[in-house]
Order: structure tokens, then C-alpha cells, then sequence
């Protein structure tokens, strides 16, 4: 038998915020200081991101954006905001051509 402790209680409550935030709007800055994975988590998690473009979205957005996509989500740059969603939601620009 192995010997190591394992404490369900202290499990449970890491679930429990990581989940917490799920279906929420993020809003945050798009500069490269946050890991591109910490984005894509929060995307897995539900959350719509509203990130504000400070430099080249292109390069920027790398990190993420193919595996965003990948999983279904949608991102969309709009008036120096990327706004990226989840699978669950969808990005609706009809009001955008009037």
C-alpha cells in the first residue's frame, strides 16, 4: 500500500474556485505579461474574455488563439479589444452593418 496523504477537502476547494468564475466576462489587458494558457483556461472554464490590445494583436494573440479555435470558441478584434468566447457562445456583428 502506498504512503501518501491525500486530502480531499483541500481538493474539493481548489475545484471549487477554479470553477467558480465559470460563464463570467473576464476583462483584462492582452500585453504578454500573462501565460497564454492561463487565457485558454479561462475560455475552457466558460468565461468570455474582453482583453484589451496593448501592442501587435497578431502577435499577441499567438499563444492562444489556434487552440481557442480549436475547441470552438470565437475571437474577434473590436475597436482595440479582442473579445474571445467559449464554444457555448457565439459573437453576433449583425448590429455592426447598419
Amino acid at each position: 500500500m502506498s504512503d501518501w496523504d491525500l486530502d480531499l477537502r483541500d481538493a474539493e476547494e481548489q475545484m471549487d474556485e477554479a470553477f467558480s468564475a465559470a460563464g463570467d466576462v473576464v476583462l483584462g489587458v492582452l500585453d504578454g505579461t500573462t501565460d497564454p494558457d492561463e487565457w485558454v483556461r479561462s475560455v475552457d472554464y466558460g468565461n468570455t474574455l474582453v482583453l484589451s490590445v496593448d501592442g501587435d494583436l497578431n502577435e499577441l494573440a499567438a499563444g492562444f488563439a489556434r487552440e481557442v479555435k480549436d475547441m470552438g470558441g470565437e475571437l474577434m478584434h473590436f475597436r482595440g479589444f479582442l473579445v474571445v468566447t467559449p464554444p457555448s457562445v457565439n459573437i453576433d456583428t449583425d448590429r455592426l452593418s447598419e
